[in-house]
């Protein structure tokens, strides 16, 4: 443990958060004594993680500052956090030092002796996923730091398993541009999934991801992204891959994709060795395809064979919220859930679901009044674009659990430009409505996808309609 931090008791404000959760089990995992509150315990939100939590040695308080009692503890909060939480306020008081998450991840990260990073707006968790489970799978030990929960990994001890408790000394962790954090990484192996707009600009995403990839020792980087392709030259050794591009160092042969609503499956081929491997991944879609194609080049960097990696990954069983079939109704009504949430990842999941017959319902909860504004637009002209007139999007009001944020542009925007760009679409502003309207408009053979993110409780919204339509 880095020398700052060796012994200290943590504190985690919001600990049941799908950032927060992960790290604070590395950090338990690690020797460090983990307290923590959480708004949503408070109101009663997902109780079995907390009973969890609390039964697994992780000390929980209520969110009004009376966890924070001595200076020697650290407050991990995150950087939005308003100094008027009580538990931010104590932590001033009684002069305890203050971490945001990606301070305390990268510490530990770049304390291991070999780490890989993953990067980019769409696909980290997956890709985080299987790399971990390629690394496991070969006799390796990772310790693992994802944003969903890992189904290879989910045991009754563990089933929240967003992180895995490995080797100190070998680290996977996803990482974020979105806040900037991205820059306080050192990996051994950069990996570079994508460059598109998410919560930055261009130009500030290229100097972001650029100096990524310059400060790794190796990089493996897409190919089919003409941003992350730029930024090639910057990166050390680099392993390229990409579905479409054929001079990428890991790529498939294009008359070898099938496609099913379980899977995919593809020719792999080494470039650098001339090579083929026949890669069986149980879950479907172009976007997992590329996502295999990064995990497999991202080893490679490490110097693990291909055709390991590709068998590997016959056994990745996907991650929660990651494209996550519910189940399907006795009269043929399946229920997807998924975290799409800005317009790449749900262009992708509306992607995979258009590729195999059958009408398409998708729910859609923004993730916030301040996303929906800055990429509202963008999120209208996908629905409307990847979906058909006959298909629905149905939207209710933005998640909102309190603070101090502009309301005044919501749902009903979005729902208006997506109609007067040819899409059909519908508003109701509370959640528990569109159980009711999902339902009236159900026909068998439909495919009805949840998405949204930062709110643990839509898989339960999702489970709630497939209830309802058996």
């Amino acid at each position: 443990m880095t020398g700052s931090l060796a012994e200290r008791p943590l504190f985690f404000c919001g600990i049941g958060g799908s950032g927060m959760l992960p790290l604070a089990q590395i950090a338990h995992g690690f020797g460090h004594a983990v307290a923590g509150s959480d708004r949503s315990r408070d109101q009663g939100r997902t109780p079995e993680k907390f009973a969890w939590l609390e039964a697994n040695g992780f000390s929980l308080f209520p969110q009004d500052g009376s966890g924070v009692t001595s200076p020697e503890q650290i407050l991990i909060a995150s950087a939005a956090i308003e100094d008027t939480v009580p538990e931010v306020a104590r932590a001033k008081e009684i002069g305890c030092a203050r971490m945001s998450r990606a301070e305390l991840l990268s510490t530990l990260f770049n304390a291991a002796g070999f780490s890989i990073a993953v990067g980019g707006t769409s696909g980290k968790s997956t890709v985080t996923g299987m790399i971990a489970w390629i690394l496991h799978e070969i006799g390796h030990d990772p310790t693992v730091m994802n944003g969903a929960v890992m189904k290879n990994f989910v045991t009754p001890a563990n089933p929240f398993a967003s992180a895995q408790i490995g080797r100190p000394d070998l680290f996977v962790s996803e990482v974020d541009e979105s806040d900037g954090s991205i820059a306080l990484y050192r990996p051994t192996i950069a990996v570079l999934l994508n460059v598109s707009l998410d919560h930055k600009s261009i130009e500030e995403l290229r100097v972001l991801f650029g100096n990524f990839v310059k400060s790794a020792g190796a990089s493996a980087i897409n190919l089919d992204s003409p941003e992350a392709a730029y930024l090639v030259p910057r990166g050390r050794e680099c392993v390229t891959f990409g579905i479409t591009n054929r001079n990428a160092n890991i790529t498939v042969e294009p008359d070898s994709i099938d496609q099913s609503q379980l899977g995919i499956r593809a020719a792999v081929i080494d470039n650098r060795k001339r090579e083929v491997f026949p890669l069986i991944l149980p879950m479907p879609g172009r976007h997992n395809l590329s996502n295999a194609l990064a995990a497999i080049a991202a080893v490679s960097a490490a110097g693990i064979d291909v055709g390991r990696a590709v068998y590997a990954l016959r056994s990745f069983a996907g991650l929660a919220r990651r494209f996550d079939v519910i189940g399907t109704s006795p009269g043929g009504i399946t229920v997807i859930d998924d975290f799409g949430h800005n317009p790449e990842k749900c262009a992708a999941t509306l992607r995979t679901l258009k590729a195999t017959p059958g009408r398409v319902i998708a729910f859609f909860q923004p993730h916030g009044y301040g996303p929906l504004r800055q990429m509202g637009a963008e999120l209208a002209q996908t629905f409307a674009r990847e979906l058909d007139p006959d298909d629905i999007t149905i939207l209710c009001d933005p998640v909102y659990f309190g603070g101090t944020v502009d309301r005044s542009e919501g749902s009903e925007r979005i729902v208006r430009l997506i109609t007067e760009a040819g899409g059909t679409a519908e508003h109701l502003a509370a959640r528990d409505d569109c159980v009711e309207r999902i339902a009236a408009l159900a026909q068998p053979g439909d495919r009805i996808v949840v998405m949204g993110a930062r709110d643990d409780t839509l898989t339960e919204f999702a489970q709630s309609l497939l209830a309802r339509l058996s």
